[in-house]
């Protein structure tokens, strides 16, 4: 018996590399199908990006302190999730979070430690309650100048998530689909029957697989501070910030949540790098059905601890 055919496309977006593998009979079919997921994913990136001067969040940041700003229903709902996520979270996670990274660096090369006075301005305007949204009217408002959305730590998981209903409606058997290191959806089975298995790098050694992880129809996000880092004084800062208090992540090494929603999977990997272990609770509240894993620093003797919400 011939085997299914495998196809895989890939595309640039979202300053990542997104690629889908997918199987069935039709290798023309899978082809078209791969094809559609990924316009959506590059679609996305024009509406979504921080950097175009013509996506809508663009458009958000310009002139939603100075009037409402009319938006389509899907990216409303989606800040209306994101909404949801910040207040549950208690602000660990956040979309605003913009002006700190400017005051650190971050939106640049390399990066700097600000003043204490710099980070309090920041933090001024940083915060999902300056994000007023009217869902009568479909409007977004920030209750401030200065403020501003930034859906890096959620587009990548959003826009996998929106590719995989592309492939859920075409019916294909199984797929895999990641945005970067940031994102993966599993959709279906692989050809086999087995689950798709992702293996989790190690933070302190990326030839190590820290984790293999089988996912059925469910989606991972990771977040490490192996990305955007600089070194001052004998110190390191990661890119990862605290909204809450301004500063970088430093207990957390690596923080990595399953679930059934890419979107959340995305947005609850960051907000439990800011919180740690302590914060499992608050994940299966907002996702029972969530598992995860944290790298951690232990705090008195500086060695790593790994933790696990299964």
């Amino acid at each position: 018996m011939e085997s299914e055919p495998i196809v895989r496309l890939a595309c640039r977006a979202m300053n990542t590399r997104f690629e889908v593998a997918l199987w069935g009979r039709d290798a023309g079919y899978l082809t078209a199908v791969a094809e559609e997921a990924l316009r959506e994913v590059q679609a996305l990136e024009q509406q979504l990006s921080f950097y175009r001067p013509d996506s809508d969040i663009r458009e958000l940041n310009v002139y939603a302190a100075q009037r409402p700003v009319s938006v389509d229903a899907r990216l409303f709902g989606l800040l209306r999730r994101a909404k949801e996520l910040s207040e549950a979270t208690g602000g660990a996670f956040d979309l605003t979070v913009a002006p700190l990274l400017r005051a650190w660096g971050f939106t640049g090369e390399g990066g700097r430690v600000p003043t204490e006075a710099e980070v309090e301005a920041a933090r001024e305007i940083t915060g999902m309650r300056l994000v007023e949204l009217d869902a009568d009217a479909l409007t977004v408002r920030f209750a401030r100048a200065g403020v501003m959305i930034d859906l890096g730590a959620l587009g990548k998981g959003y826009a996998v998530e929106r590719a995989a209903e592309i492939l859920h409606d075409a019916e294909v058997p199984g797929a895999l689909l990641h945005g970067g290191t940031s994102t993966v959806q599993a959709y279906g089975l692989q050809p086999d029957g087995s689950p798709w298995t992702v293996a989790i790098q190690d933070p302190s050694d990326r030839e190590r697989a820290l984790a293999s992880i089988p996912l059925r129809g469910q989606a991972l996000s990771v977040s490490a501070l192996h990305g955007k880092f600089f070194a001052e004084g004998g110190a390191r800062y990661g890119h990862v910030l605290d909204p809450r208090s301004g500063c970088p992540v430093e207990g957390a090494l690596l923080a990595a949540v399953v679930c059934d929603s890419a979107t959340d999977s995305d947005a609850l990997s960051t907000a439990l790098m800011v919180l740690g272990s302590p914060s499992f609770p608050v994940l299966a509240a907002i996702r029972p059905e969530a598992a995860a894993l944290v790298v951690e620093r232990d705090g008195d003797s500086g060695t790593r601890l790994e933790r696990y919400l299964l």
